[in-house]
């Protein structure tokens, strides 16, 4: 049996203090070649909370881990009644200046990749086109049992009819995308099938307590070997699936720069650690390198 993932983690009292000076983050960014690795603290400004700052999810909600979704029918109606109410929010939040900054770097050559945490799609939808899920994404949905994909919004469309009259007020939302909703509110909710083979769906995501796929982490270590720079935008790096990638940096001797308002795990590996605003901070590092967010991002949702 597979344990429980660890979701929180306490700063020793020994980590360097982060900084408010952004010039470190400007000049990695002036060589170009860096690698960005974003978590939940960069589409926090797009509406969508964190799982552990101030406020965070974590305070209130236990994520779903794979092993309870996949055994237990009840599980999965609770998940699915949660992340149902929670797409109508979720689907609709758009890209924030952190995103289509880090889009502009890219398209001036200044970023070499984008590994992100999320499964919002908002760097996609900024502009970066070829940013690695590591986690996966909410818009597609995977069956269990024949492998078939499909969209999200057909799915929802097919839990709105399953469902009429289903619009409980959830009390937050959470950065898995589902939102918290009591046993009572979820009532009787009707889950959907697969369409193709009457299987258990899922979303296509990667669930706390399941492994990330392995060409992806391989791809991952590919894209940090070929980077000059890490550059690790609003994660608190407390789960290994990202931890991973600064530790590997660090062992090639590659700098590691953190931007993220609050302590990291993996602070004692980094350069620096610039504890500021990611949207302001990051437009004010395009500006003094001639690049203007608002103008070069355009990338549709």
């Amino acid at each position: 049996m597979r344990m429980r993932p660890t979701l929180t983690w306490t700063p020793p009292e020994d980590l360097p203090p982060g900084t408010t000076d952004p010039s470190p983050v400007a000049e990695a960014l002036a060589s170009g070649g860096v690698l960005v690795l974003s978590g939940a603290g960069i589409s926090t400004e797009s509406g969508i909370p964190d799982y552990r700052g101030d406020g965070g999810s974590l305070s209130r909600h236990t994520p779903m881990t794979y092993q309870e979704f996949t055994a237990d029918a009840a599980a999965r109606r609770r998940y699915w009644a949660r992340s149902h109410l929670g797409w109508r929010t979720f689907g609709r939040a758009r890209p924030n200046a952190g995103h289509r900054a880090v889009a502009a770097f890219a398209r001036h050559g200044l970023v070499s990749g984008v590994i992100t945490q999320n499964v919002d799609g908002l760097h996609q939808a900024a502009g970066s086109r070829d940013a690695v899920e590591l986690h996966g994404s909410l818009d597609r949905v995977v069956c269990l049992s024949c492998g078939t994909f499909s969209a999200r919004r057909a799915l929802a469309a097919r839990l709105e009819a399953a469902n009429e009259g289903f619009a409980p007020v959830a009390a937050g939302l959470n950065p898995d995308g589902d939102a918290d909703l009591t046993d009572e509110q979820v009532g009787d909710f009707r889950v959907v099938p697969c369409g193709v083979c009457g299987g258990v769906l899922k979303p296509d995501v990667v669930f706390f307590g399941e492994a990330v796929p392995p060409e992806r982490v391989a791809r991952c270590r590919a894209m940090v070997r070929d980077a000059s720079t890490l550059l690790v935008l609003g994660s608190s790096l407390t789960v290994m699936s990202g931890l991973r990638f600064v530790r590997q940096a660090a062992e090639e001797r590659k700098p590691v720069l953190i931007v993220n308002r609050d302590a990291t795990r993996g602070d004692t590996h980094a350069v620096t650690r610039v504890a500021l605003p990611l949207g302001p901070t990051l437009t004010a590092v395009a500006g003094r390198l001639g690049i203007s967010v608002a103008e070069e991002t355009t990338g549709a949702p």
